[in-house]
């Protein structure tokens, strides 16, 4: 795995953000499908497009990472510092 690059998929409502050996995992809302493509990172926060079930076109949707790693207590200075990319990764589920 690339060091400056992380993952980004789905399971139905639960989101997962891989890097390294971590994966950190939240929900998502319940009608999420899957997301389409990733438009920017920016230091934790990022811009995806998503397809959920109400809508036959992808939706620009936003993720910020900042507030799920305090809550973990994960300095998130330290851990997004090395990420340079995010790519989508739906062959890790």
């Amino acid at each position: 795995m690339d060091i400056a690059q992380a993952y980004l998929s789905n399971d139905k409502d639960m989101i997962k953000f891989q890097y390294g050996d971590h994966i950190i995992r939240f929900r998502g809302p319940h009608s999420l499908e899957y997301f389409t493509d990733i438009k920017e990172w920016d230091n934790g926060y990022i811009v995806v497009m998503a397809k959920y079930r109400h809508n036959q076109k992808p939706e620009e949707e936003y993720i910020d990472l900042l507030p799920i790693l305090k809550d973990l207590y994960i300095d998130a200075s330290k851990f997004l510092e090395p990420i340079r990319e995010v790519r989508l990764d739906y062959d890790k589920y």
